[in-house]
């Protein structure tokens, strides 16, 4: 006898499909709120490791601020110190120009004009004076053009004082400073002379420190010759002889 099912087997079947489908939701629930909770756990840990290197750039870059700043300190120091080297060097070089600007102001000024001031303001100087012309002034300027140590001369007044005296012309100049250019080699020129004499003096032998030293070496005195003398034992026979000698 055949078996009939009368249930509602589609039903339980729909409602079946229904647990299994809320089922797999919250299991795809779960699924994604663990890996919600595994990215914000991950994206955590990678604030935290960027802060910690933010933290420690922000130590080395106070670090390096600290250091920029005595570097600053120090290149401001080398500044001052190349200033101070250039100022020593400068009067190192400038140690002999007053000597020889005095040198020539004596051998340049005419014996028709007399200096009355003369004011030096780097490489500038002032000259004030009397003269006894205007051609006794274009002398000097033209002495002063033509020495080595000073260079172009500039008027700067010139006038007639009509005074009774013997220069009645004051005057005024502004020259320029210079330096010959044949200074910086006197010293070199200077060692060489010796060497360049001694090879002039011989040709054929090079001018070495050795044959220098015997060039300049003198000659050996001349040995005086000595005359025999007779010895003290001789000396009465030599006087009996001569005697004998007389006598006969």
């Amino acid at each position: 006898m055949a078996h009939v099912n009368l249930l509602p087997w589609r039903a339980e079947r729909r409602k079946q499909r229904e647990r299994e489908f809320y089922m797999q939701l919250a299991a795809a629930f779960v699924v994604a709120l663990g890996l919600l909770l595994i990215w914000y756990i991950w994206m955590n840990m990678r604030i935290d490791n960027q802060n910690e290197r933010n933290a420690y750039l922000q130590t080395e870059i106070k670090q390096l601020d600290v250091r920029i700043a005595k570097i600053k300190d120090l290149e401001t120091v080398r500044a001052h110190l190349l200033a101070r080297k250039q100022i020593i060097e400068q009067l190192q070089a400038d140690r002999s120009q007053m000597v020889h600007l005095f040198d020539e102001l004596v051998k340049t000024i005419p014996s028709s004009a007399r200096l009355t001031a003369l004011k030096q303001s780097g490489q500038s100087m002032s000259l004030d004076g009397v003269a006894q012309s205007n051609a006794s002034v274009a002398e000097y300027m033209r002495n002063i053009e033509a020495s080595p140590w000073m260079g172009h001369a500039d008027l700067r007044k010139t006038e007639n004082t009509h005074d009774a005296t013997r220069m009645p012309y004051t005057f005024g100049l502004n020259v320029s400073l210079s330096r010959p250019k044949t200074d910086e080699t006197d010293a070199g020129k200077t060692a060489v002379e010796p060497a360049d004499a001694a090879s002039s003096a011989n040709p054929a032998v090079p001018a070495t420190p050795g044959t220098a030293a015997k060039a300049m070496t003198p000659p050996p005195a001349a040995v005086p010759t000595t005359v025999a003398k007779p010895s003290p034992e001789a000396t009465p026979a030599s006087a009996a002889a001569a005697k004998g000698g007389a006598g006969s």
